[in-house]
C-alpha cells in the first residue's frame, strides 16, 4: 500500500512540473499586437472564424486548458505572450476580446485567476 501511495505521489509531482512546449516562446508578440490585421488573423483562428497557421494553431490547442488551470503549465514567456495578446486584443479588437473570453470561459469562472496568473 505504501508503494502505491509513493508511486501516485511521484506521478503527481512529475505532472506538477509539466509545462507546455517552449518552441514558440520567442514569438514576436509585439509585432502581432502592433499589426491589427495579423492580430485579427490570430483572433479569428482562436474564435474559429478563419484557418490557423502553424503558430496560432499551436497556441490554440492549449488555450482551453490554460484558461481552466490559470496558465499553470505556461512558461514565464508564455504568460507574457498571453498577457500581451489579451491586452492588445482588448485595446484594438474589443469585440473579439469579449468573444474570446466568452468562448473559453462562458461561465466567467476562470478569467480572473488566469488574469492574476499572467500579470504576476
Amino acid at each position: 500500500m505504501k508503494t502505491i501511495m509513493l508511486v501516485a505521489f511521484l506521478v503527481g509531482l512529475a505532472m506538477a512540473d509539466e509545462k507546455y512546449t517552449s518552441e514558440n516562446d520567442n514569438f514576436d508578440v509585439e509585432a502581432l499586437v502592433n499589426n491589427t490585421e495579423e492580430l485579427q488573423k490570430f483572433s479569428g483562428c482562436f474564435l474559429d472564424k478563419n484557418d490557423c497557421d502553424a503558430v496560432s494553431g499551436d497556441f490554440k490547442k492549449d488555450i482551453p486548458e490554460a484558461f481552466q488551470q490559470a496558465c499553470a503549465k505556461c512558461t514565464d514567456a508564455q504568460k507574457h505572450l498571453f498577457k500581451r495578446f489579451l491586452n492588445g486584443l482588448k485595446e484594438k479588437l474589443p469585440q473579439d476580446f469579449e468573444a474570446f473570453k466568452k468562448k473559453y470561459d462562458p461561465e466567467d469562472k476562470f478569467f480572473a485567476a488566469l488574469d492574476k496568473a499572467i500579470n504576476a
